[in-house]
Formats: C-alpha cells, structure tokens, sequence
C-alpha cells in the first residue's frame, strides 16, 4: 500500500487561528446592528448557535479520526500520485469546492443527511452567530463521503482537509444581513446575498445557492437564485423549532425519522423516510420544498397572495 504524499511545509490548524477573527467580527456585527439598525440579534438564539458550535467541536474532537482515517484508508488505493505542486492545489481548491456543493445540495435533498444539516438552518435569524450554528452528527451521519472519491483519485488528505478548512473560514463571514451586494464578485463568489437565499424559507428561494466559495456551481446546475429586493426574506426551517434546547436543536429531525420508519407499513414508506426528500409522506400530506414551490408558482399564475411565500 501507497502512503499519501507529506505537505512540504506546516499546515497550521486554520479554524483554530480564525477563532480571535470570528470574536472581533460578531462583536462588530453586533456594534453595528446596534447602530444602523440593519440585522437582528437575540440573546437566546445567539447563545444556542454558540452551543451548537460548542458541540461540534467536542464532536470533532471525538469522531474526527474517524473521517482522517477513512480519507488516509482510501488514500493507499489512489489512482495517481498527485504532489503538491502548485497545479495540484488549484486542481484541488476546484474540485474540493464542487464536492461541497454536492454534499450540501444532496444534504438538501434526501433526509438522511437533511437530519444533520438541518441545524444550520434552524435558527429564526441570519447573523454571524448562525455561521457557528453546526451539527453535532456530521461524521455519524457519513457527510465526509462526498470528499473520498477526491482522495481516491490522488489528492492527498492532508491538502483535501486543508481545503475543506479554508471553505470553512470563508463562510463564516457570508452569515450577514449587514453586508449588501458586492458588484462582479457576485457572478464568481459567495456572497452575503447569495447565502442570504440559501438560508430563505420563502418559497422562491428554497434549495437554492448551495455554494462554498465558488457561486459558479450554482449557476452551472441551475440552482442559482438571485435575491431580490421586492420580498422580505424569512429565516429558519419550514417547521419553526420554537425551542433554543441545543440538544432538541441538535437531534430532532433523527427523532423524526425514528418516528417515522417506526410508523412505516412497508419498505417503500421506510425508505421513503430515511431518503426522500425532507417532508416527504406516502399519502403527500406533509410540505416539502417541491410542493412548497409549485404552490407559490401556482399563485404567480394566478396573482394570488403567495406570490410573497408562504414558508
């Protein structure tokens, strides 16, 4: 067996030595809502997304290893040996950015993974504090899978984490209503705005905008949605939580789908469950984004008021 290429040069800890930087920036964000009155700060669901990050990283810290090893196992069976030229790095920035976007948008797509992504969408509220607002059950619930075929083609894990880090820090700082548009960045780039649609629940802008840094996956699989200044956006999940328990916060959508499979009267349904889309029901009873949309498409055909979303 093959070991991965070594960096030829420390890698620090980039999340960790963001930190100090994540600090300063909501203390400012919170000076200038304060101020200009533009965003919005509570107490207690900003206490609930530091929590939550709390929790993530005693999570990492816990189970980490177990997506280092998983990356470091397929990394003996890799199809090329890729170095680290600087080649290679743009190559892997790409293609770390592109398996993101899958991750997130099938995290949107199918429950399993909706159940652990979930968190990240549940508060009511669209500050610097929501970027800190993650899951606990990320590498239980296998999202590290969607980066493996990178180390398999022979990206060595130790640049592919280094990536996955640096996407990381990156949006952070798209996690703001004080931020406008930002000119021709916003044909590249994840912007504020374009995160700002991501995190809607008005129904012209669910399951859009999954990008990481490069808003240009989007765009180039038509997911992209510009925000528009003619609808207020509305924050959180389809059913609001109404709850700043961060273990409710954390685990609710996996009681759900215990309910549910418990409830389910054949492997259609239980699968149905486990891995159709969010608010998927046999008999169509429930919302899910699809329906949510058609709805709101409906009542633009006909000028009704849901034409402003419905959520």
């Amino acid at each position: 067996m093959k070991a991965p290429i070594a960096p030829p040069f420390e890698i620090p800890d980039i999340v960790t030595y963001a930190v100090p930087g994540f600090i300063l920036l909501i203390v400012a964000e919170m000076l200038y809502v304060r101020a200009a009155g533009r965003g919005r700060y509570q107490f207690a669901d900003s206490a609930s997304s530091l929590w939550m990050g709390f929790g993530n990283q005693v999570a990492k810290v816990l189970l980490g290893g177990l997506v280092v090893a998983s990356y470091f196992w397929v990394a003996q069976f890799r199809l090329f040996d890729l170095g680290w030229t600087w080649p290679v790095l743009a190559a892997c920035f790409f293609a770390e950015d592109l398996a993101y976007y899958w991750m997130h948008r099938i995290s949107h797509e199918r429950r399993w993974f909706w159940a652990s992504h979930v968190i990240h969408h549940s508060s009511q509220h669209y500050n610097l504090t929501t970027a800190l607002r993650q899951t606990w059950t990320g590498t239980l619930g296998l999202a590290f899978i969607f980066w493996l075929p990178l180390v398999w083609v022979g990206f060595p894990p130790v640049m592919v984490l280094m990536f996955q880090s640096i996407s990381l820090v990156y949006q952070f700082w798209i996690h703001t209503e004080a931020i406008d548009r930002l000119g021709p960045l916003e044909w590249v780039m994840n912007t504020p705005s374009h995160h700002r649609v991501h995190h809607a629940i008005n129904p012209r802008y669910l399951d859009a905008n999954y990008a990481g840094v490069l808003i240009i996956w989007d765009r180039l699989f038509g997911t992209f949605v510009p925000e528009t200044k003619d609808e207020k956006i509305r924050y959180g999940i389809i059913t609001q939580l109404g709850t700043f328990n961060p273990f409710r916060i954390a685990f609710h959508e996996w009681a759900g789908i215990w309910r549910d499979l418990t409830h389910a009267k054949s492997p259609r349904e239980a699968w149905g469950f486990l891995l159709g889309p969010p608010g998927w029901s046999a008999d169509g009873s429930r919302k899910t984004s699809a329906s949510l949309k058609a709805a709101w498409r409906a009542g633009l055909a006909v000028g009704a008021p849901t034409a402003q979303g419905e959520g």
